[in-house]
């Protein structure tokens, strides 16, 4: 008897293993976010060939299925992979193989910084990147004097954390043929009693900068994989690269087609007549982990640098109010051409005179309600009387809750008490169009997107400065805030279908985490880990 009850037994499980599903993943034991439309908090799910099959209750997906490999998630919150809406994934590689003036207290401590770094990289250019005048205590942009006693036979360039701004020696300017201070359109050479300064705001760093030797393939494929390391490690799982040229396009996908880089990139070609050519040529590029269908307009600078175009003059500085980088013009006629073809418009503005300016020809061109998703990067400084026209034609606010926390100890000097409530103004931002991409800008600001979905939400620094948070009326919610990086990155990217939850049928890009940020105090955000990150089911990350 026991014979026939073990034999059938056996039986029983040959059965039911031969009637389960075959997964090549299941992740169980998990307080799974799926951030779809109802927002559903699921145990478990089950991924096969990089995408998920099937989600539900740790019983139902083990029982239904039986996978080559399972993760206990240990009751840790899964999400579904970051997606960073607005960064430069390529110049935050290019970063890592500069000088990092990050967080320099002094002017003198970036010269320091960049002795230190002469010694490691005695040839060539000397280039580094992140000094930050509003950080110092003398809160004045430096000159090049202190640069060409150091470096009399090098040429150097320092950009300003924002990239709208940089310091460059006199060899640096000796290459790039600026002998004296002259008026150009978007930019300022600045001067003192008629010489260069070395600083440099705006279309006037482009000068230089055309002068620095192209990277290698090598140095390239370097660049990219070194900011992926780093991307991955902080839960990224798609960027998008704002303002590239085409001719990084074929690398990219070289690199993908090798598994090198894994990656998914969102592709925003920069505002240059052979990107346009390249691609109303070639048409858009869709792959799974590649997307190019769109180009990178720049409207203005950058309110700390004073380079942003505001309706009235800066508060701090009377004579200036900040200047277009290129005519009313030609941001018609690159959008004519843009809807034309059928591609996205992403346009960089923060003063409220350029928004204004570009809210009013995207509205112009649009010609009202549509689905071509014409995105504002930044939208940072917006006049109250304008904030209408993003939802008129229904444009996309892509937005940096960072910016926020970094500038708010100096924007009150440069806008105005009365101009700056109309400032990052996410939430208010967000009614336009019920929804609202968040970004990092990364490398102006750190790659983490912790840090960005605690200054959504919180509106304070490290230090938990404000105490009652900045600007709280335009503070996210802690659901709104997870959809801008996750579901609503997605659907600015027209990839709303494939990714940015967690369902049936998309891509298996997720993350887990030490801890659940939905849940636990605003105290503790920071503090929040990514444990492991995924990319199709393939895991690419783990904390050591």
């Amino acid at each position: 008897m026991n014979k026939y009850l073990v034999g059938l037994t056996f039986c029983i499980f040959l059965l039911s293993s031969c009637l389960s599903k075959k997964a090549d993943l299941i992740i169980y034991n998990a307080r799974l976010y799926t951030v779809n439309e109802k927002f559903d908090i699921v145990q478990a799910m089950a991924i096969k060939e990089g995408k998920i099959i099937a989600l539900g209750t740790d019983q139902q997906i083990r029982k239904e299925f039986t996978a080559t490999q399972e993760v206990d998630a240990q009751g840790k919150a899964v999400y579904p992979g970051f997606i960073d809406a607005h960064a430069h994934f390529y110049g935050y590689g290019e970063s890592l193989q500069t000088a990092d003036l990050n967080g320099t207290n002094s002017w003198e401590e970036v010269c320091q910084r960049l002795r230190e770094f002469a010694k490691t990289h005695p040839n060539g250019w000397l280039i580094g990147r992140g000094w930050d005048q509003n950080d110092w205590s003398k809160k004045e942009f430096p000159d090049k004097s202190e640069l060409d006693k150091l470096f009399p036979n090098r040429p150097v360039i320092l950009t300003r954390i924002d990239g709208h701004a940089a310091i460059a020696n006199q060899q640096a300017l000796t290459a790039a043929g600026i002998k004296d201070s002259y008026t150009l359109t978007g930019g300022e050479i600045v001067a003192k009693n008629g010489k260069p300064t070395g600083l440099l705001i705006d279309n006037a760093v482009d000068l230089v900068n055309r002068k620095i030797p192209a990277a290698t393939t090598a140095q390239t494929e370097k660049i990219l994989l070194d900011a992926q390391e780093k991307c991955f490690a902080v839960g990224l799982t798609t960027i998008d690269d704002c303002g590239v040229d085409a001719d990084l396009v074929g690398l990219i996908e070289k690199l993908q087609d090798s598994k090198a880089l894994k990656m998914r990139l969102y592709l925003m070609l920069a505002d240059k007549e052979a990107n346009y050519d390249y691609l109303f040529k070639r048409g858009a590029v869709k792959t799974e982990r590649l997307n190019v269908r769109s180009f990178k307009v720049f409207a203005d600078g950058a309110l700390g640098s004073r380079g942003a175009c505001l309706l009235r003059p800066y508060h701090d500085m009377p004579n200036k109010s900040g200047f277009l980088l290129s005519s009313p013009q030609h941001f018609e006629a690159v959008a004519i051409q843009i809807a034309k073809h059928d591609f996205q418009m992403c346009t960089h503005a923060i003063g409220d005179s350029a928004n204004r300016s570009i809210l009013k020809i995207y509205n112009k061109v649009l010609g009202g309600k549509n689905d071509k998703r014409w995105r504002i990067e930044h939208a940072q400084v917006v006049a109250p009387e304008d904030f209408d026209l993003f939802g008129k034609a229904n444009i996309i606010p892509s937005v940096q809750p960072t910016h926020a926390t970094s500038d708010m100890y100096w924007a009150g000097d440069r806008l105005g008490k009365d101009r700056a409530k109309g400032a990052y103004a996410n939430q208010q931002l967000l009614q336009q169009n019920g929804w609202l991409p968040l970004g990092t800008d990364f490398p102006v600001e750190d790659i983490n997107p912790i840090f960005t979905f605690y200054a959504a939400t919180v509106r304070k620094d490290a230090k938990n400065y404000p105490v009652a948070g900045y600007q709280m009326d335009n503070a996210l919610s802690k659901e709104q805030a997870l959809k801008g990086m996750t579901i609503w990155a997605a659907k600015a990217n027209f990839e709303e279908k494939e990714k940015g939850s967690l369902e049936k049928g998309k891509f298996a890009d997720f993350i887990i985490l030490d801890q659940d940020m939905m849940t636990v105090s605003a105290s503790s955000i920071l503090n929040t880990q990514i444990l492991k990150t995924y990319i199709n089911g393939e895991k690419v990350y783990e904390k050591k």
